[in-house]
């Protein structure tokens, strides 16, 4: 009876220290000291341990080699060699190996918490001599390094956890935050095509105001004979003011007008928003043409992953629409199609 439970305990020790070189070893050490330093009690009895990886290491394998050492011999005394090693393997296998492993790779740290205790008083016991191979481990393969994620990655670990630890808003403002950056301005910009501008020596008069008034826009670049040439601004509300009435635009439009490449990152040209306290640049190609706006209510959206629709928006909107409903008409129409007259 004595031998069983002999036999019982070993296989138990081995089974303890394989499933524990499996779940500890596979924590990332900078994971769990961050999971402590959230308040994670778990973390922290874990980390007691986890910080000294090598010497965790070794000391987990001294443990489970006793063990298997120790069982071999205890087999052996009752039975013939040939019996004793088959019965070392399979109870090391069965008990000492797959089944603690498959558990603790699954509850490593709600498991490693609760035997955190028991792993320091054997570290403690096996210091002598797992202590200095520890030491020789950490001076030959040097500390252990975090996990980097790319941004990808952290995109990917952010749609994993949707809906769980974060609700669905929060995931796509995070991951708009991630993935701004990597878009142009001529991405999101509102191009040329749909911009409507006004000429400088045009005159605020009574027809001109409720034109610009009529079109649902907020801002209009002024130029000098064409959009190429951008020399101002003009706001809605500067045609409000009376006093601007029957003056020619050069004359009310606000001068102060910044250029930006349509190709610069989103969260360049974030960045330059907030530095120059704008909210509207000018984005030019490598030649220096107009070919649109770009507001940083255009890089927010990108941001909270939303579309951010104003009174004057829904005009801009419209167009939209309107050009896609013609290229889809215009893409369904036979070639052959008679004109209509």
């Amino acid at each position: 009876m004595i031998y069983i439970v002999v036999v019982g305990v070993l296989v138990g020790a081995s089974g303890l220290f394989s499933g524990l070189t499996l779940g500890l070893m596979s924590l990332n050490p900078h994971e769990v000291k961050r999971k402590a330093d959230f308040g994670d009690i778990r973390a922290r009895k874990i980390y007691a341990v986890r910080k000294n990886g090598n010497q965790l290491l070794v000391t987990l394998l001294l443990g489970n080699v006793a063990a298997i050492s120790v069982l071999s011999i205890v087999l052996d005394s009752v039975s013939s060699g040939l019996v004793a090693a088959a019965a070392t393997t399979g109870l090391i296998t069965i008990f000492g190996e797959i089944i603690p492993q498959a558990v603790f790779s699954r509850f490593s740290l709600e498991l490693g918490s609760v035997t955190a205790p028991i792993v320091r008083v054997v570290m403690w016991l096996l210091w002598p001599v797992a202590a200095p191979l520890g030491w020789l481990l950490d001076r030959v393969l040097g500390e252990e390094l975090p996990t980097i994620y790319s941004r990808k990655e952290l995109v990917g670990i952010l749609q994993e956890h949707g809906g769980t630890t974060i609700d669905a808003h929060e995931e796509r403002i995070a991951r708009g935050a991630l993935t701004f950056s990597d878009k142009r301005i001529s991405e999101v910009m509102t191009p040329r095509r749909l911009v409507m501008g006004v000429e400088q020596d045009q005159v605020l008069d009574e027809t001109t105001i409720d034109s610009l008034h009529e079109s649902g826009y907020s801002r209009f670049p002024v130029y000098d004979e064409t959009l190429d040439h951008v020399t101002g601004v003009l706001y809605a509300q500067q045609l409000i003011d009376s006093d601007n009435h029957d003056q020619p635009v050069r004359l009310v439009c606000n001068r102060d007008v910044k250029f930006v490449n349509q190709d610069m990152p989103l969260d360049d040209v974030l960045n330059a928003f907030i530095k120059s306290k704008r909210h509207m640049f000018m984005a030019v190609d490598k030649a220096r043409r107009f070919v649109g706006i770009i507001t940083i209510e255009d890089v927010i959206e990108e941001i909270l992953g939303v579309e951010i629709v104003d009174e004057f928006d829904k005009f801009e909107d419209q167009h939209r629409a309107a050009e896609q409903r013609a290229r889809r008409i215009r893409a369904a129409r036979p070639q052959d199609a008679p004109a209509q007259r």
